[in-house]
């Protein structure tokens, strides 16, 4: 399992969205640089944005961390698939 910290640090390297083109990969979390309204977070053909964001028709302010949940009693971690905003931009863990 890869360390929390090594996650966040990026260590994998990072890909700066700040447009509206959806991305599609394997990605360990997302850093708000702005505030930012997300269109879409998906976890295989799940899209899973209400279970990260409350109200996501609006912004999430700058420095949040987003992260994936693992499945119940696991010790693997998720990983988010595909990320599309309305505005703002992010930093993408890699």
């Amino acid at each position: 399992m890869e360390e929390p910290l090594k996650i966040m640090a990026g260590t994998q390297g990072t890909f700066i969205l700040n447009d509206s083109t959806e991305i599609v990969g394997k990605f360990d979390g997302f850093v708000v640089l702005e505030d930012t309204i997300f269109e879409s977070i998906t976890q295989g053909v799940t899209d899973v944005t209400s279970e990260y964001i409350s109200n996501f028709g609006k912004a999430v302010k700058l420095g949040a961390i987003i992260r994936p949940k693992n499945p119940a009693g696991t010790q693997v971690p998720n990983k988010f698939d595909k990320v599309k905003l309305i505005s703002g931009s992010i930093a993408v863990i890699l």
